[in-house]
């Protein structure tokens, strides 16, 4: 049982990655109901939660499908247009079968399932069964209502069909007889089982499948349409689908005439297991590719990234107590320990990111549903999908997401009268976008609408006493207001916004991600607001540099070189904190200054060449130790409203370096136009 229910859990969590593709589909034939692919993709997404639903025990589930697939098998074959009636209640049965996915052996609310079905029937003009009962239900196998449509000339042909499962076949969960119970709904089906590989009752394991299986089956259904009853096992089968001569000879072969041979195929059914290894996209190598991978739970890989974390901090204690010892031999291990730890670090972390695609691709549903909602015509595009992020930073990105997309549609994207009076084209744009910069992912969310109205915006902070009425304030802090708690410039609370919550969500999220946030708007024109996310909350690599007694840690993806800071090169810039790089101009902030440090400055600094979303800075040091493999620690909420530093590691000798955000210090250093940043933030640090 333990053993079923751990495949069973494998098939929802697959179910529900399939539920996104399937909506993802079903948005795309709305804008191209003509498209043949997108419809293909809607039914084998529909077809794979059926038949995988009825493996393993979510009759229901696999019922209601059923009927959802039976639509888009007509409107395959040319006999239903994809209209918005058809696409909007395959949404609401997607919602259906999601919600029975997470119910109890696939069960759901017959009401709710028999309002959607009713209202198919309407659309297809397909009538119920005299007999069918308004819910659901699995039991039935042979029935007419169940049986693939017909072709157009509503030929039935013969189909000779050899099955040999892998011996496994019932420890992962899988039933035969719900196999053939699916084929018996394509046409007329004979079996004759092949017993000859039964082994004596001595060496006889009740979990394994020793029988094979030859079958005919006539129906109107194609090669395609048999082989997707076997997509779940194709894999690791034997699997040979062969036209009957003629249909009379196959209807009149009885079925204890089809061969019962124990070896693996005859030469019939290799050949036909080369063409399907042609026909089917299902080729060998795939198979392979399937087979080699793995399904682990997230929390696996957490518990080994944090191993792989510990093992770091170790190593470099032990190449700290190598270089102190002066052996050798010692410094020999430490340093292959080092190079397989950095290894191992790097295929722990790549196990733990995923790209950005399917988290955007959820949206999709949001955006449709929500412009029908607000009575706006809005698009969903975005770029950088394949940006890859931390899976844990991933799961809890789509939360602020989807209240910044709400929001984008709610304040941002004006109406389709609105926009045709300003010049605009009648649909809103919302764009998702992602990129990497260094050692952080940059994701925006941006809109064409009519932009944050600022003085709205300061208004309403001087009205909540947030700010003075007097006050000097930039265009960044009059935009920092919209992220505080309970604020909002909307005077009437609706479905969709106006509490002044969502912003307060989105900062609270990315903050807990030792994230920023930054706001930037156009009057007209719409906005962008962007997140700049870590790569990763674990390891990353880093450049350790030393100010005083003081150890700091640089992201290593930002620096791009190292230079001397003489005092000849001080004076030359006539107090000025820049430096003269080859011709460049590279203005640069001194850490002891930055962080208040009373310390003697010596005769030769190094200057850090960093690039950062402000261009090029230099961060000068008393000395760049080399590379260093860093382990992120959090600081605790005592640090909280420090940026500048986002987070801390343990060094080898069991002191603590701080990690520093280098684009925050550069941001800081030009609003302060002195090169020195916040002294009070940097003090509270030091």
């Amino acid at each position: 049982m333990a053993t079923i229910d751990k495949y069973k859990q494998a098939f929802q969590e697959e179910a529900r990655e399939i539920l996104v593709e399937l909506e993802s589909a079903l948005l795309e034939l709305n804008e191209h109901p003509a498209d043949s692919e997108i419809v293909g993709r809607v039914f084998r997404a529909l077809h794979t939660i059926k038949g995988s639903g009825a493996m393993f025990g979510f009759d229901e589930l696999a019922a209601f499908t059923h009927h959802i697939e039976n639509a888009f098998d007509l409107v395959r074959s040319g006999r239903l247009k994809a209209n918005e009636a058809l696409i909007r209640l395959s949404l609401s049965a997607a919602d259906q079968i999601k919600a029975m996915l997470e119910g109890a052996a696939g069960n759901g609310t017959p009401e709710a399932c028999a309002q959607i079905l009713e209202k198919l029937r309407e659309i297809t003009g397909v009538a119920e069964e005299p007999n069918a009962k308004k819910e659901p239900s699995a039991k039935k196998e042979t029935s007419t209502g169940d049986r693939a449509p017909a072709t157009e000339t509503g030929t039935s042909c013969s189909w000779r069909i050899r099955f040999r499962p892998a011996e496994e076949l019932l420890r992962r969960g899988a039933n035969p007889l719900l196999l053939f119970r699916e084929l018996r709904q394509l046409g007329d089906l004979e079996l004759a089982p092949d017993c000859s590989a039964i082994p004596r009752l001595a060496e006889l394991d009740p979990e394994r499948c020793y029988i094979a299986w030859n079958m005919q089956l006539s129906t109107a259904a194609g090669r395609e349409a048999i082989r997707d009853v076997f997509i779940f096992v194709e894999d690791s089968c034997e699997l040979a689908i062969e036209p009957a001569a003629t249909a009379a000879t196959a209807s009149a072969a009885p079925a204890e005439a089809l061969p019962e041979t124990s070896a693996p195929a005859s030469s019939l059914e290799k050949t036909s297991l080369e063409k399907t290894s042609v026909e089917n996209p299902m080729t060998a190598s795939g198979r392979v590719a399937l087979a080699s991978s793995i399904r682990v739970a997230a929390a696996k890989v957490d518990q080994l990234v944090d191993l792989v974390g510990q093992l770091v901090t170790v190593q470099a204690r032990l190449g700290e107590l190598a270089m102190r010892a002066e052996d050798r031999d010692l410094q020999s291990v430490a340093e292959e320990i080092e190079s397989l730890t950095s290894e191992l670090r790097e295929t722990s972390m790549g196990m733990r990111t995923l790209p950005l695609r399917s988290t955007f691709e959820r949206f999709k549903r949001l955006v449709y549903d929500l412009g029908h909602s607000l009575h706006k015509e809005v698009e969903l595009t975005f770029e950088g999908g394949d940006t890859e992020l931390d899976k844990t930073v991933l799961d809890q990105l789509n939360d602020p997401l989807m209240h910044l997309i709400r929001n984008s549609m709610d304040h941002g994207i004006e109406s389709p009268e609105a926009r045709r009076a300003a010049g605009k084209q009648p649909t809103g744009i919302v764009h998702l976008a992602a990129r990497h910069a260094g050692a952080q992912v940059l994701v925006s969310v941006s809109d064409d609408g009519r932009g944050i109205d600022r003085e709205a915006v300061r208004a309403r902070a001087v009205e909540k006493r947030l700010a003075a009425p007097e006050a000097r304030l930039s265009e960044s802090e009059i935009f920092a207001f919209i992220l505080e708690p309970g604020f909002s410039t909307a005077r009437a609370v609706s479905d969709v916004s106006g509490r002044g919550v969502g912003m307060d969500v989105v900062r609270r999220n990315v903050e807990a991600l030792r994230g920023t946030i930054d706001i930037s708007s156009q009057p007209g024109k719409g906005s962008t607001v962007t997140l700049r996310l870590p790569l990763t909350l674990a390891i990353i690599d880093g450049l350790l540099v030393r100010v005083g007694r003081a150890r700091f840690v640089m992201p290593l993806a930002n620096t791009v070189e190292c230079v001397e800071l003489t005092r000849r090169d001080i004076e030359a810039a006539n107090g000025k904190h820049v430096a003269n790089i080859r011709g460049e101009i590279v203005p640069y902030i001194r850490l002891s200054e930055y962080f208040a440090m009373e310390i003697a400055r010596p005769e030769r600094e190094q200057i850090m060449v960093a690039e950062t979303e402000h261009g090029r800075f230099g961060f000068v040091v008393d000395q760049v130790l080399g590379d260093h493999q860093t382990v992120i620690k959090n600081l605790g909420r005592l640090y909280r409203n420090v940026q500048v530093v986002s987070g801390a590691t343990i060094l080898g000798d069991g002191s603590v370096a701080l990690i520093l955000d280098l684009n925050r210090m550069a941001q800081g250093a030009i609003r302060d136009g002195a090169g020195l940043g916040n002294r009070k933030a940097a003090a509270g640090v030091a």
